[in-house]
């Protein structure tokens, strides 16, 4: 299998990208994706609220990779929805970047607390900013964050574009199982935030079991094993031992009763983070 998945729309996306979440600004969100774009990842993802757009931005700028051969993709924040404001939202983004247009935009959440009230109009009029910057080729794709079943329902209702991404939690303690076969069954990619379950995986003794048996880490028979469900995994780090480990996934395979024998894990790891039960 090739180490890219493409779109709905032709778009080419790498099966594996770079987390940056909770990345401190400045020089250590500056070094690790330095790091890891030295280290062979091409799909950086980023986020307004995570505050380090600029230091991001300028690591893409010194890397010397052209443009063309790099996948970003940024998420709207919940109180940036609306028409205008999502247009003010993403030049915001696009100029800390220092990019002049995206790879990948997402709605960050389903439901904000300033407007659970009238959360499908709130999404509706922000799709409808994102349909017209994706049309201009300001955008390559656009998609959600963390929307359930009932969320997508009702965009894709109302959509004239249809989403192409859905980025969730999903990791072997949280497989949001109805989510995916959704979003499979209507042709939406799955990005997987917190692969690892915060870390989690790493006290899992099955894990360590099978990461005995393939002489892996832990990290990568996750990361595979979700690689290997036609997800797209999304690590972070900011250690370049790991930053390499977690991309050194396409030189092995799981076997197929391995992969169920994860699939078959009891939960473990969960954010708490509910998409319905939203205080932010």
């Amino acid at each position: 299998m090739e180490n890219f998945y493409r779109l709905p729309n032709g778009v080419k996306i790498p099966a594996i990208g770079f987390g940056t979440y909770r990345t401190s600004a400045g020089k250590t969100a500056k070094q690790s994706v330095a790091d890891a774009l030295s280290a062979g990842y091409r799909s950086i993802d980023c986020a307004a609220i995570y505050r380090n757009e600029s230091s991001v931005g300028e690591a893409i700028e010194e890397s010397g990779l052209d443009r063309s051969q790099l996948f970003v993709t940024s998420k709207l924040w919940n109180d940036e929805k609306g028409y205008r404001s999502t247009y003010q939202a993403f030049e915001k983004t696009i100029e800390d970047l220092k990019l002049d247009y995206l790879d990948l935009y997402l709605i960050h959440w389903p439901i904000a607390k300033a407007t659970k009230d009238d959360w499908r109009k709130a999404n509706q009029e922000t799709w409808r900013a994102l349909e017209e910057l994706y049309a201009m080729g300001r955008i390559r794709a656009i998609g959600v964050s963390n929307f359930r079943k009932n969320h997508l329902l009702s965009l894709m209702n109302y959509a004239t574009i249809q989403p192409m991404v859905n980025q969730i939690e999903f990791h072997p303690g949280y497989k949001q199982r109805e989510t995916v076969e959704f979003c499979k069954s209507s042709n939406l990619m799955v990005e997987a935030w917190a692969p690892l379950a915060n870390g989690a995986v790493f006290q899992n003794e099955e894990l360590k079991r099978l990461a005995g048996l393939y002489g892996k880490t832990v990290s990568q028979i996750v990361l595979r094993w979700i690689y290997q469900k036609g997800i797209v995994p999304l690590p972070k780090s900011i250690t370049p031992d790991r930053i390499m480990e977690n991309i050194d996934i396409f030189d092995f395979e799981l076997q197929a009763e391995d992969v169920v024998c994860i699939d078959e894990l009891e939960e473990f790891g969960f954010s708490g983070l509910d998409p319905d039960d939203l205080d932010f």
